[in-house]
């Protein structure tokens, strides 16, 4: 069953107003976390910046240091009503920045005991910049608004240190969606992939799970001339990484849904002429189906070990979870998709296919009903499939999207807010 739209919200003409007049701060704003980005679990200066908007807009409650550096702020509106959550994350990437623009990073940090660039080379500074001009609408409004709104300002969407906690994860933990609980949760993210000034969006599973695995082959180490003195792990890792590509090719029904396994590093050895005691080999699950989540990390580890087994050589399989399959509400993406279209045109709202990408957004909807979507940032008259991809160093953000994605987030926020209770009900 379909949820019914509903008729635009009372605020809608002041939120398209509103916003245009703050699009040059926000702009400002993305180009300062642009030229001052911070890791995961280190966020100290953005979140001392939104902290501090978030306070001068008199927002009834700002709590800060949520999952090391997050901040969440509540304001509560003159009128009655329930509550709807909006999310940003706030880190970038240990990528040195190669695009050219005056406010290009030059930031360099220790990352995992690395020497490293630090770019936001995914687009947080202008989910950021966004997420902190909305709460200027809306605090603006809010004499007129129905409900409440929490702001979510979330840190480590890319993963924290080696050793930390951190992410959506962590904030739930920490009461992010407690008190007041939200009934609805919403997120974009900015993406190459699209034109500047279209939305993209999907129903149900729309990007991966993630998930990460170790598989170290053990074998017996002896001179490379004579292989049958020992057990050569290097041949039988070759032979791991050919079986792992049968799990999708003939064991997974892609008709129901895709999925990938990709090994992305081997090490093993030191010259041509031994043969090593072991090799250590990583990659990545992605999945749109939690049961096919599962059933893969099963394939894999009896896999790994049937093929050593075979080879006379020892195993150890260790897969580490990361996000869940970011899922969309079905019947609370049709009930705000007209909003989305309000505030794009319906001719630059696409539906998109999924994302083999992954976000931990998810963990919120595995709270709260969520709608996730996607707003695009490339320069008119720029294929988007020629463009430079979120996480390259040389990714460019036409700032003209950065205005639809806070009107987007705006309109979603107080259309649902004043959405009638049977509609909520059904999303």
């Amino acid at each position: 069953m379909s949820a019914p739209s509903m008729p635009q919200n009372s605020l809608a003409a002041a939120i398209d107003a509103a916003v245009a007049a703050q699009e040059a701060q926000i702009i400002a704003w993305r180009r300062d976390f642009h030229e001052h980005p911070e890791l995961g679990n280190r966020e100290f200066r953005t979140a001392g910046i939104v902290a501090e908007h978030l306070r001068s807009l008199g927002f009834d409650e700002v709590r800060t240091e949520v999952a090391y550096t997050g901040v969440v702020g509540l304001l509560k509106g003159g009128l009655p009503g329930p509550v709807v959550a909006l999310r940003a994350d706030m880190d970038a990437l240990p990528v040195a920045e190669r695009a050219d623009v005056p406010f290009a990073s030059k930031v360099r940090t220790t990352w995992n005991g690395e020497s490293v660039g630090v770019m936001h080379a995914c687009g947080h500074d202008a989910h950021t910049a966004i997420l902190m001009g909305v709460a200027s609408v809306l605090a603006g409004l809010r004499e007129r608004l129905r409900g409440s709104v929490k702001f979510i300002f979330q840190p480590a969407e890319e993963l924290p240190p080696e050793g930390e906690d951190g992410g959506a994860k962590l904030m739930i933990e920490q009461g992010a969606l407690a008190n007041p609980a939200p009934d609805a949760i919403f997120g974009l993210h900015i993406t190459s992939r699209l034109p500047a000034g279209v939305i993209g969006y999907r129903s149900g599973p729309t990007m991966a799970s993630a998930d990460n695995f170790r598989i170290t082959v053990k074998g017996r180490q002896t001179h490379g001339a004579m292989p049958w003195g020992g057990i050569d792990p290097i041949v039988t890792a070759a032979q791991v990484v050919l079986g792992l590509q049968t799990i999708v090719s003939r064991q997974i029904d892609l008709t129901a849904e895709p999925a990938v396994v990709t090994i992305g590093a081997i090490k093993g050895g030191v010259r041509e002429n031994i043969i090593p005691d072991e090799v250590e080999m990583r990659g990545t699950i992605r999945t749109f189906d939690e049961g096919m989540r599962d059933d893969i990390h099963a394939r894999l580890t009896e896999t790994a070990e049937g093929i050593s087994k075979a080879a006379r050589a020892g195993c150890e399989v260790c897969i580490r979870k990361h996000y869940p399959v970011t899922v969309n509400d079905t019947e609370l993406t049709a009930l705000m998709l007209p909003t989305l279209e309000r505030s794009a045109g319906k001719e630059r709202v696409l539906m998109t296919p999924k994302v083999s990408g992954s976000e931990d957004f998810s963990f919120y909807q595995h709270v709260v009903p969520g709608f996730f979507f996607f707003v695009g940032v490339t320069p008119a008259g720029t294929d988007p499939h020629q463009a430079a991809p979120n996480h390259s160093p040389l990714f460019y953000v036409d700032e003209a999207g950065l205005g639809l994605g806070a009107r987007a987030l705006a309109q979603l926020a107080c259309d649902y807010l004043e959405a009638p209770e049977a509609s909520r009900r059904l999303a």
